[in-house]
């Protein structure tokens, strides 16, 4: 299985011939967060992103990854440190300006939406509208073209409760790319898919041709898919590069607490890691 997602992606990473907007470059300086009791989250974490890149966050539960994420979609405000987008402070954005740069699909998504899958896409639209405008013939070209990308235009009028668990990110996906961000960002876009819509989602979001920040918790998925890793450790980065010196067994062991091997699979050559749980050396045999 993991063969063929290596396969595929091989294959489709090409240019979109549709491209929803420049993507952009992103930073992060010396970024930190704590609780309001001074509990220290994240600690001093640091990395370049190039436009159109696409980083994994990764690391153990409590490693501060949907807090770093929290940080790049502005829903917590760093404690320290600064974010760039193309060079621009984050937070020094208006509200409205950065909504139109940076979107964010979360691991939860609501169930009771009265709507139809239309008019969910149709809501990433929001921040480019003034107060009290409706969408114009623009928007709806764009939430049409977004309906489209994410191979949803046969079912826009399917309400949004009736959907499969990969439907409905595919729908919360595309209703992102209706906003046309620079910056993507996603908590555990697979969470509680299947296999299938595991590959479907990140595969199509891999070729979307804008900049995408995501936490994943399968280490083979972002070895496969990502540019870049992160691997976080007690909110501290423990490495930041390319899967193939981010993702090295030493490192994979140190940040899990586990015995991590790194095989490659034939023929496709890709790298497939295997855990398991560090012998007890002082246990009696």
């Amino acid at each position: 299985m993991l063969d063929n997602l290596h396969e595929t992606i091989s294959e489709q990473r090409v240019t979109p011939e549709r491209t929803v907007t420049t993507p952009a470059a992103l930073s992060a300086c010396n970024l930190g967060w704590h609780t309001a009791t001074g509990e220290v989250i994240l600690d001093n974490v640091s990395f370049e992103l190039g436009p159109g890149r696409m980083m994994g966050v990764i690391g153990p539960n409590g490693a501060g990854k949907s807090t770093l994420l929290r940080l790049l979609y502005r829903f917590y405000r760093p404690t320290s440190g600064k974010i760039l987008l193309d060079g621009q402070s984050l937070w020094g954005m208006r509200p409205r300006d950065a909504a139109c740069q940076v979107t964010a699909v979360l691991q939860e998504q609501p169930t009771d939406f009265a709507l139809t899958v239309r008019e969910i896409v149709a809501l990433g639209r929001a921040p480019h509208r003034r107060a009290l405008a409706r969408g114009g013939i623009r928007d709806a070209q764009i939430v049409s073209d977004a309906l489209e990308r994410l191979n949803l235009d046969g079912m826009e009028h399917r309400a949004f409760g009736t959907l499969s668990g990969g439907e409905k990110q595919r729908v919360m996906v595309a209703r992102a790319l209706a906003q046309q961000p620079k910056l993507l960002i996603l908590d555990e876009p697979t969470n509680h898919l299947d296999i299938r819509h595991q590959l479907e989602v990140l595969t199509l979001v891999r070729n979307l041709g804008i900049t995408i920040v995501t936490s994943l918790h399968d280490l083979n998925l972002a070895a496969g898919l990502c540019d870049d890793v992160l691997v976080l450790e007690r909110g501290k980065t423990l490495a930041f590069g390319p899967p193939v010196s981010a993702l090295t067994p030493q490192i994979v062991s140190q940040a899990f607490s586990v015995d991590a091997r790194r095989e490659v699979l034939q023929p496709s050559q890709s790298p497939h890691f295997t855990f398991h749980l560090p012998e007890n050396k002082g246990q009696n045999s």
